[in-house]
């Protein structure tokens, strides 16, 4: 499963790239000869990395608008009391910048972090985890959460897809060239018709798909990284406790599905396989913090 409001932000961010730098002529890389593989890359590159950036940069605006997430800025009450101070010295002990600390609405048990750089983040947990989960577990996942920040996930997420949508772009465009000229009978070389716009589009869709998987990968090795961070910073036995209480619920994640791969609790598993799963199981999860 794609980080959705990821994704669009990115798509929105490259259609908007492409006018300006079709105004520009910087994306003339057809020649009467064919394709300049140089000059191509370096357009793809351009759109690739753009979308994925500035996605990044509006991550918390996007997380905050689609969780329905509140920041706290004066806690009202004792829980929220709590929850700033523990984010406070989860955040000194992992020796990253005070977060950004928020509660969204939502009964299902869950929690997020994202933001552009570690000291400059947002870490949210759901109203259904804080009044179902004991005070030690939910420190662990905030120290799951914490460790994502820490790690730097979300910049490392976004390196990483903008180097998958540079070479999917890429691909798609040789690929789309080459049908087209067969589908042209090579009259008129070097110049290409409509067949080869629409067979971009399905290359990119195809090729999008089989690339996801390299990104899901990613996503599912962070997992792990951030249990241990939680396991180190709020407790193994709590880290193990809290991940079998979300296992436990049997609750499909009602958080939108752009937020789904930034937060501690998967829901349902995609219909499409491990595969293209942004959460491992939760049984491996477990059975790796035994083995820690």
């Amino acid at each position: 499963m794609r980080i959705i409001l990821f994704l669009l932000t990115n798509l929105a961010v490259m259609l908007v790239a492409g006018v300006i730098l079709s105004l520009l002529g910087v994306n003339n890389y057809m020649t009467s000869n064919g394709l300049n593989f140089t000059s191509l890359l370096i357009f793809c590159g351009v759109f690739g990395f753009t979308g994925s950036i500035i996605s990044l940069l509006m991550s918390k605006f996007m997380a905050k608008r689609g969780t329905g997430a509140v920041v706290i800025a004066q806690p009202s009450n004792h829980k929220e009391a709590w929850l700033l101070d523990t984010v406070a010295q989860l955040s000194k002990e992992a020796g990253i910048k005070m977060p950004e600390v928020a509660i969204f609405p939502s009964h299902d048990a869950n929690a997020f972090a994202t933001g552009w750089n570690k000291n400059d983040a947002l870490v949210a947990v759901s109203s259904g985890m804080l009044e179902r989960f004991p005070p030690d577990e939910i420190k662990a996942v905030l120290g799951h959460e914490i460790g994502h920040v820490a790690n730097g996930d979300m910049v490392t997420l976004t390196l990483v897809q903008g180097v998958v949508n540079t070479f999917v772009m890429f691909f798609a465009r040789i690929a789309a060239y080459a049908v087209d000229q067969f589908l042209r009978k090579n009259d008129d070389e070097g110049s290409v018709g409509w067949g080869y716009y629409i067979a971009t589009f399905v290359f990119e869709i195809l090729f999008g798909i089989l690339a996801s998987m390299i990104v899901m990968w990613f996503s599912r090795y962070r997992e792990f990284r951030a249990d241990e961070a939680g396991a180190r910073l709020g407790g193994k036995g709590a880290m193990i406790a809290a991940l079998a209480r979300l296992q436990s619920e049997h609750e499909e994640s009602h958080m939108p599905d752009g937020m789904v791969a930034f937060g501690i609790n998967r829901g349902k598993m995609p219909t499409l396989g491990e595969l293209f799963s942004s959460h491992p199981p939760i049984n491996d999860r477990i059975k790796a913090l035994q083995a820690l």
